[in-house]
């Protein structure tokens, strides 16, 4: 009796074991078998993500440029990669099926479309209805922001009318803020012209911040010929506190991606890009890139008519790019003819 139950005992240990070892081989196999997936998951996004960027090499680019592929990442049911140009970081998207490539997007917030959609449409060549003083919003105190980087000739354009505006009538620097556009890639700030752009954007952006009395004196010596340290100099720029603000991602970069946040609400990407009171606003209605066309938009954003709109400023177009003068015969084309928005944008 006792060597019977004993022998049922040893049957019933090794049907035990039996059943423990298909059930271990059961969970390998699905181990298994989500590691393939997973693998050949990742191995089809990099496949994709390169097959995107030797797309954009042969067929998008223009000669001499060439795009590199820095990371990619799945992200909205699309696929997110980053690639490099130059200097200079983007990030592009491309379907799973890598089907549709998308050199960028809009990323969609209700609260913001109708700001993003205005500014849109605003900027196309044939824009709507002409802006007028008696249709543009008016404030107790407007600020009008223009969106610039520091190395496009426009930009300099813009940044040469308005401190023209404010050397002539001083009151107008309250109402007046220079905004910059760009990224912030892995603690560094990057622009649409490389890092020398970059750095002057933060350079500049520092000044305003904190040592805005030098800020205007700065930028009008800047855009005679770009001499930085001679500028710095010349007008007596803290450099030690200047230094500090660039290299504080606390101070610097927090303040840049102040500037960076609010043309990605707007939907900005050309400088220049002028918006008053938030709203977009074209210099083109009001005279063009000049002093006095600056001084108009602001005359006309005032509830109450302020005591400089009589004053009568520069209407010649402001110089582009580096310029010892006020005017060029490149700056100085009217209104309207040709393209009458020339501004930079990323590629």
């Amino acid at each position: 009796m006792f060597k019977l139950n004993l022998d049922k005992l040893r049957i019933s240990k090794i049907k035990l074991d039996n059943n423990l070892v298909l059930l271990f081989l059961a969970v390998l196999g699905v181990f298994i078998t989500l590691t393939l997936i997973i693998d050949n998951s990742s191995l089809s996004t990099q496949k994709i993500a390169k097959k995107s960027v030797n797309y954009l090499n042969k067929n998008i680019l223009q000669e001499g440029q060439k795009a590199d592929l820095v990371d990619f990442s799945k992200e909205s049911g699309v696929i997110k990669i980053k690639i490099k140009i130059g200097d200079n970081d983007y990030d592009s998207y491309v379907t799973k099926d890598g089907k549709l490539f998308f050199p960028e997007v809009l990323k969609i917030n209700p609260k913001e479309d109708k700001a993003v959609d205005q500014n849109k449409n605003s900027q196309a060549s044939d824009s709507k209805a002409k802006q007028t003083c008696e249709n543009i919003a008016k404030s107790d105190s407007p600020i009008l922001e223009a969106y610039i980087v520091s190395k496009c000739p426009f930009g300099l354009q813009m940044q040469r009318a308005m401190a023209d505006a404010i050397k002539n009538i001083p009151s107008l620097e309250k109402s007046i803020k220079v905004r910059y556009i760009g990224n912030i890639y892995e603690g560094k700030i990057t622009a649409m012209h490389g890092d020398a752009e970059a750095q002057e954007n933060l350079r500049q952006i520092c000044l305003r911040e904190e040592q805005s009395n030098k800020y205007w004196k700065y930028i009008s010596c800047h855009i005679g010929a770009g001499d930085v340290d001679g500028c710095l100099n010349s007008v007596g720029v803290n450099i030690n506190k200047l230094g500090e603000c660039m290299t504080n991602k606390n101070k610097g970069i927090a303040y840049a991606k102040d500037d960076f946040d609010l043309s990605s609400k707007y939907g900005i990407s050309g400088s220049p890009t002028l918006m008053l009171n938030g709203q977009l606003v074209s210099e083109f209605d009001f005279g063009g890139r000049s002093s006095d066309a600056i001084k108009n938009i602001l005359s006309c954003a005032f509830k109450k008519k302020p005591d400089f709109s009589s004053t009568q400023l520069n209407t010649d177009q402001a110089a582009p790019s580096f310029s010892l003068t006020y005017a060029s015969s490149a700056g100085n084309s009217q209104p309207g003819s040709g393209n009458n928005n020339p501004s930079c944008a990323p590629i």
